[in-house]
């Protein structure tokens, strides 16, 4: 069986993984976003092009070791846009609830980059996904209470929608997949068309 690599750090997307039952093995390739950030100015072109360029660099850390001839290796970006605007990670809790504020009793866009290759195979395949997301109207009280948990910390928008943030989320419209970070239903056709592989029957 083809081994599959996620070449990312994201909690959220491992445990979707899991939670699927898909095999896989975890590669970080601590690339640095915020180097990215002034080149590409459009959400969506940073968010595949950032996706892509771990996808680059995990497939040049293992395409040496014979351990992983054939692997395919899966990377993405998640992107929050509200307004024409970027917003990313929180660096600390201040500026997570200054992101949440904004984002409260609005709707948001969460955009996900995925990148797909398979090593010592010259084709990338390179996608995105796009999912609204509506907090309901939240006071500064809940704001803080919930930056409070920790949640906040590593993920676009200083929430995540597979814990606590669920409660407070008014609604979702697309990919509830996207909103983890990997479009499951996008990744899945590109396995399937590209590379025959089938996440159905592993």
């Amino acid at each position: 069986m083809k081994k599959i690599i996620l070449a990312s750090r994201s909690a959220d997307r491992r445990e979707l993984f899991e939670r699927l039952a898909i095999p896989f093995e975890i590669l970080i390739t601590n690339v640095n976003e915020d180097e990215y950030k002034n080149k590409f100015k459009d959400p969506i072109e940073l968010a595949i092009n950032l996706a892509e360029i771990k996808v680059i660099k995990a497939n040049n850390l293992l395409r040496t070791k014979n351990d992983y001839a054939g692997a395919i290796i899966i990377a993405a970006d998640t992107i929050v846009e509200f307004e024409g605007k970027i917003i990313g990670k929180a660096k600390n809790k201040d500026e997570a609830f200054d992101i949440l504020k904004t984002l409260n009793n609005k709707t948001h866009n969460l955009i996900t980059g995925i990148a797909i290759t398979q090593i010592n195979n010259a084709k990338i395949i390179r996608d995105f996904d796009q999912t609204k997301v509506m907090f309901m109207e939240l006071s500064d009280k809940e704001i803080r209470d919930y930056i409070d948990l920790g949640e906040w910390e590593g993920r676009a928008g200083a929430y995540s929608v597979n814990d606590k943030a669920s409660m407070l989320i008014r609604e979702i419209k697309g990919s509830p997949s996207n909103v983890v970070g990997l479009p499951m239903h996008k990744i899945y056709q590109a396995l399937k068309n590209e590379f025959n592989l089938n996440l159905l029957a592993l």
